[in-house]
This record gives C-alpha cells, structure tokens and sequence, in this order.
C-alpha cells in the first residue's frame, strides 16, 4: 500500500486502486486485446471472482512504484511497439492519477490474438 503524509493527514493508496488505473489505462493503447491472467492459478481465480485487475501486478516500495502487466496483442502489429506503447501509456496514466512516481513497468507478452476474414477468432 503506498502512504503519503499530508498536512491533513495520510492519504492510502492500495495496490489493486493502482492496478486498476493500469488495467483500464493498458486496455487503451494500440494493439493490445486484453489482458492474461500471470499463472493457471490467478487465471482460475479470475474465473471465480471475474477480478477486473487481471494481467496487472503492482509491487509499491520507498523508491516508487513497479507495474508488471501480461497482454494478448493482436497478430500482425509490431509487438515492440505494441510494449513501448503500453508501458509509456500506464506510466503517464498512473503518474498523473496518483502524482506518485513509477519506477518500472514490465510488460510480459502472453499470447497473440489472431482474427480470420470472417471476423472469428481462432
């Protein structure tokens, strides 16, 4: 949980509010379908709970904050790209939501979404 101190008092953030900013923030950015769950036991909870911060892992500490998030890009765009574009998009939306800091996000790709003529995927 990241605290701050301020002259009226400490303002909490939870790790899952942060995770949330990234999820919604990542679900913007060019090329990215959605998000994968980081282990078959965290995918199974996501079945169970329908958690709306899946494929987002925040980790906060005295030297900022480090966002790992695990994407299904759509095949044929420049995953390179598709990875710049989302880490830098995360970045500013947390800096500017939470006027905190982000020392690293780690974008991790878990699979690629490919779509056939007929608008199915496969």
């Amino acid at each position: 949980m990241s605290e701050e101190h301020t002259p009226y008092g400490r303002i909490h953030i939870s790790t899952r509010a942060i995770a949330a900013i990234a999820h919604r923030a990542v679900l913007k950015s060019y090329g990215v379908v959605g998000l994968a769950p980081k282990n078959l036991m965290q995918g199974i909870a996501h079945v169970l709970t329908r958690d709306p911060t899946q494929g987002v892992e925040v980790q906060v500490d005295e030297d900022g904050i480090t966002i790992d998030l695990y994407l299904v890009v759509q095949y044929g765009t420049n995953i390179r790209a598709v990875a710049d574009s989302a880490a830098n998009t995360v970045r500013y939306h947390v800096e500017k939501a939470l006027g905190l800091p982000v020392k690293a996000v780690n974008v991790h790709i878990r699979g690629l979404r490919i779509h056939d003529d007929a608008g199915e995927e496969e």
